[in-house]
């Protein structure tokens, strides 16, 4: 008789009352969240909270390199994309141990790339990498990535100069490559090729309109004798002969910036940097008392990071420079830094084994590619960080 008199008080059934309203209230509110999530699935301006939120924590470029047997994500025969510049195993590549290489964050693990997911949050988007010939092993790359997973795509390609674009037909997504490696215009003045420091809006005509860019630039600002793509340099006016490569290659990305600034809709476009891609020529960098040699023979990643974190020579120079313009540009383009993950890769370039090279230089030892990467290898993992930060 209490507990029922107790029940029936002016206060208990308000209690009830009030109570029973909170439940209902709190059951439209998971219904519509439940709603808005299924509907969020193929809008790709949709970022997940709680990934993203794990992201923003996540140290996604410290870490090693774990053995993965479900690697690689392709296989470079099944590709309709990879040059023979990069196509290790066609020309010869001996071991396959360096495919099965997965990047693992130090504290927190990435999403596995899902060529059908891009496709359908992309969905009738343009992607472009603007850069040297690095981003061109990067898109051939993620249009293999992709195609393994839709593997009855309708597709088209061209290849000219200086764009080349793969298009998945069936959803309307357009992913090119435009070769820029100074990102500035060079112009032939008086039958000399002058790179023009303050000038870029020769290139940059092509990147109007473009969902996604990703630039990069680097190797090209060190080329001397015969791979130096310029004869002189023009800047502020005045004609140079010669020019400190890291100053020009300041002066350069400046004007890139700038142009960027006042040119790109950041509500439209997302847009990356990519960090340096380094090189292995030089073995006492990974090997303690190594005087010759290079990346040949190297079948294994560097397991141990303490000389990677202080990387010597123009890789850190060149990152210092490119990271101070990013920071004082007025919206900056997020950064993927993979410069130190891919320092630790010696065993992951083309070495001899690549059609780049002839017959005899396949055999030759001393002459080996330890700048750009085989095909399938590190440049999915690039993309794998590329998408994880595009999507999560």
């Amino acid at each position: 008789m209490v507990l029922l008199s107790s029940l029936s008080s002016p206060s208990t059934i308000l209690c009830l009352l009030l109570l029973l309203q909170f439940y209902v209230a709190l059951s439209v509110i998971l219904l519509r969240n439940h709603h808005n999530n299924n509907n969020n699935y193929n809008n790709p301006n949709h970022r997940n909270p709680i990934l993203q939120g794990n992201r923003t924590s996540c140290s996604l470029f410290i870490g090693s390199w774990v053995y993965d047997e479900t690697y690689p994500f392709y296989q470079s025969a099944s590709c309709p994309a990879v040059d023979s510049q990069f196509n290790c195993q066609l020309y010869g590549r001996p071991d396959t141990e360096y495919l099965k290489y997965r990047w693992k964050p130090a504290n927190c693990e990435l999403p596995r790339f899902n060529g059908l997911e891009f496709l359908l949050k992309m969905k009738g988007k343009t992607v472009m990498f603007v850069g040297d010939s690095l981003g061109r092993d990067q898109w051939e790359s993620l249009i293999c990535m992709i195609s393994a997973d839709v593997p009855k795509a309708q597709t088209q390609m061209s290849r000219l100069y200086p764009i080349s674009t793969f298009k998945f037909l069936d959803y309307g997504v357009a992913i090119s490559y435009y070769k820029a490696p100074y990102l500035v215009d060079i112009d032939t003045v008086q039958g000399k090729r002058v790179l023009k420091l303050d000038d870029i809006r020769g290139n940059a005509n092509a990147w109007h309109g473009v969902d996604v860019l990703s630039f990069n630039t680097g190797h090209w600002w060190t080329h001397k004798g015969p791979l130096q793509g310029w004869d002189n340099v023009e800047a502020g006016g005045t004609m140079y002969e010669d020019m400190d490569p890291l100053m020009a290659m300041e002066k350069g990305l400046r004007t890139w910036a700038r142009w960027v600034d006042a040119n790109i809709d950041r509500s439209r476009t997302r847009l990356f940097f990519q960090g340096i891609s380094p090189t292995h020529y030089n073995p006492s960098k990974w090997n303690v008392g190594a005087s010759t040699g290079s990346c040949y023979g190297e079948t294994i990643p560097v397991t141990t990071t303490p000389m990677t974190s202080t990387y010597p020579g123009p890789d850190l120079d060149q990152s210092n420079v490119i990271q101070k313009v990013i920071r004082e540009m007025d919206d900056p383009p997020f950064f993927l830094d993979i410069t130190l993950l891919s320092t630790m890769r010696k065993d992951a370039h083309p070495s001899i084994y690549s059609g780049d090279l002839n017959s005899q230089q396949r055999i030759n030892p001393n002459k080996p590619d330890c700048s750009h990467w085989c095909l399938p290898g590190l440049p999915d993992t690039w993309n794998q960080l590329f998408y994880t930060v595009l999507f999560y």
